[in-house]
């Protein structure tokens, strides 16, 4: 690959996926010792937490860093008890504000488009240079995953977890060449369903499996309108949950050695 992109301009695209997202390090570590820097990057969801805090010019170890810090969920969840979601982002808030300050999308060394979901229309929302939006707001909007994480109201609309329209966004990129990362791509499931003691658990798993597939076919589609040159890397990240913030170190060892 290295011979390959070295001589061309290629965009980084990142998938959502929760704690799954933790995969994206891997590539990104390699695309580090591959001295590989993407000439945009585009990213929903984890993905765009991960994908803004490169584009500001944080190396792969700071980053890792730093999602440690969500291994304690403690740290970062406060749960609501009003409004539409279970998760108050008050924490989230903090973190985000530490990392990106005043930050506007367009105050990056690497142009940055992050993608989230307009919840009363339906529309895909792309925030980008042109927006005058800071990059903690983008990030905040593309994470608020309905009746999880609290809905992000910006002006008059309010703004959902961009996996709701295109969890991949390979349609945004401006560049013929990309580089796409799918944490929920065809490695994300087991062949098995859930045969638990506990009903409770199998309808957990269910559901969560229910959403890796919806997320799975829409990139399908996605990736059978695109016309470009389109090298995806799908980490298996099967073994795990989105919710498992705490595995940080296995989940991101998943996106080691793709490239």
């Amino acid at each position: 690959m290295s011979g390959i992109w070295k001589d061309r301009p290629f965009s980084l695209v990142l998938s959502g996926g929760g704690a799954l997202g933790i995969a994206h390090l891997g590539v990104l570590h390699d695309l580090e010792c591959k001295d590989l820097e993407p000439a945009e990057i585009i990213g929903t969801s984890m993905g765009g937490i991960i994908g803004a805090c490169l584009a500001i010019g944080m190396k792969e170890t700071q980053i890792h860093e730093r999602l440690k810090s969500f291994a304690s969920v403690t740290k970062w969840i406060k749960f609501s008890l009003s409004g539409n979601s279970i998760v108050d982002s008050a924490r989230i808030e903090k973190i985000f504000d530490a990392i990106f300050g005043e930050r506007m999308m367009a105050d990056v060394s690497i142009p940055l488009k992050i993608i989230a979901t307009d919840l009363e229309t339906g529309d895909k929302r792309v925030f980008a240079a042109d927006d005058k939006v800071l990059i903690k707001d983008a990030v905040l909007a593309t994470m608020a995953i309905p009746g999880i994480f609290e809905e992000k109201v910006m002006g008059e609309h309010v703004y959902g977890d961009g996996f709701l329209c295109e969890n991949l966004g390979l349609r945004e990129s401006s560049l013929q060449e990309i580089v796409a990362v799918d944490v929920v791509g065809r490695n994300s499931f087991i062949n098995t369903l859930p045969d638990n003691f506990f009903k409770t658990f199998n309808v957990i798993e269910m559901l969560e499996r229910s959403i890796r597939l919806l997320m799975h076919n829409q990139t399908k589609n996605i990736l059978e309108q695109v016309d470009k040159n389109i090298l995806l890397l799908e980490p298996d990240t099967s073994a795990f949950k989105t919710s498992h913030f705490h595995k940080v170190e296995e989940i991101r060892a998943l996106g080691l050695g793709l490239l």
